[in-house]
């Protein structure tokens, strides 16, 4: 279903951005509010792994939902797309609120259609 592909397709490019962060990308004014210009420091690489770890988890939970894989967890996704759909509106607000002009520009389109995509999976049961 498209809103499983789409949220998948953020994801992917977030995931491929923050991989370029870790092997060294100098794009570090492009996240973390711009306070890192360049190349992240190594506690920041490991963060973005971390967070590439977790979005990644998200985009299995929204994939499952949406029926494209995993259906025998379709009931747990049921529930856990209700925490990706919080984590997506929460990223919306921090892209949003972000000193960083790019940021915004860059990254809240994504959110926001993280958080549709999302919410729309949530939401699909009850409509």
């Amino acid at each position: 279903m498209l809103p499983g592909y789409l949220f998948a397709a953020c994801v992917t490019i977030v995931v491929l951005f923050q991989f370029a962060l870790i092997i060294g990308a100098p794009w570090g004014h492009l996240a973390m509010g711009g306070r890192y210009p360049g190349q992240f420091p190594p506690a920041l690489r490991v963060a973005a792994f971390v967070q590439s770890v977790l979005l990644t988890f998200l985009a299995l939970i929204v994939l499952t939902k949406a029926g494209i894989m995993f259906p025998d967890h379709y009931a747990s996704a049921t529930i856990a797309i209700w925490v990706v759909t919080i984590v997506s509106g929460l990223s919306l607000i921090m892209n949003l609120a972000t000193p960083s002009k790019w940021e915004r520009i860059l990254w809240a389109p994504i959110a926001f259609t993280m958080l549709m995509t999302s919410g729309w999976l949530a939401l699909k049961d009850f409509v």
